[in-house]
């Protein structure tokens, strides 16, 4: 759960402004948050809809995910965590401003409208985000992926359940680790949840933040998996 009275402040100032949240121009539209100029400097490029690789024209695999299967099935992202996607997604992580949800949910919930397009995706029964450990949703005082999620999920018509994964195990952070590394930090670090053992969904949609090497997706996929679930997507902001 949010924090909110240390951050009542925060809110009051920018939930009701009428301003881009990153250049500070004035918005026509004030619940867009993001206004064209910065929306068109996200770098948005061609991509797999299997692992999110980079191409030159849309397509469903790649080479990279042919060789190296991921545990998932699609990828919807926004774009490059590049400027200013990944000043957004640092100021929304890292810097309590949990505020800017709807404005990279907005963009995430555009993305996944545009891969039903281009990937021909197909809406899942449900959405679930990526867990935060106990300790580090208390330190952080929300988990990113479930604020995200609640949005996509209200302007989707799609249920949100975030009590059917938990993460067990605190984990030292992900950056700057190698992929093996990453793998090794996160093996048994998720569980389903005791109350969902009998998961009745079965198209789900992963919600997460920043994708690296997709190694916690993985971890998460799999257990899902054990759980008979048959489609699985992942919808990230940005692709490392």
């Amino acid at each position: 759960m949010c924090r909110f009275s240390s951050l009542s402040a925060v809110v009051f100032v920018n939930v009701f402004q009428s301003n881009c949240v990153h250049c500070h121009a004035p918005l026509k539209l004030a619940k867009h948050g993001l206004c064209s100029r910065c929306n068109r400097t996200i770098r948005r490029f061609p991509y797999c809809g299997c692992c999110g690789a980079e191409l030159r024209e849309n397509a469903l695999h790649c080479g990279n995910c042919l060789q190296q299967e991921p545990a998932w099935d699609r990828m919807v992202i926004i774009g490059r965590y590049n400027e200013p996607l990944s000043t957004l997604i640092h100021r929304f992580k890292f810097q309590r401003q949990f505020w800017l949800d709807r404005t990279l949910a907005r963009l995430l919930y555009l993305a996944i409208r545009n891969a039903r397009r281009t990937h021909g995706l197909m809406l899942p029964e449900v959405i679930l985000p990526v867990p935060l450990h106990h300790f580090r949703q208390w330190q952080r005082g929300y988990n990113q992926a479930d604020l995200l999620a609640r949005q996509l999920a209200k302007w989707l018509h799609i249920p949100c359940v975030n009590d059917v994964l938990i993460r067990t195990k605190r984990t030292p952070t992900q950056r700057g680790l190698s992929a093996k590394d990453r793998r090794k930090n996160l093996k048994n670090a998720f569980q389903l949840s005791a109350k969902r053992r009998h998961f009745p969904y079965r198209h789900v949609a992963l919600i997460d933040d920043v994708i690296t090497t997709g190694s916690t997706l993985n971890e998460i996929a799999k257990l899902l998996r054990q759980a008979n679930v048959a489609h699985i997507q992942v919808w990230g902001l940005a692709r490392t």
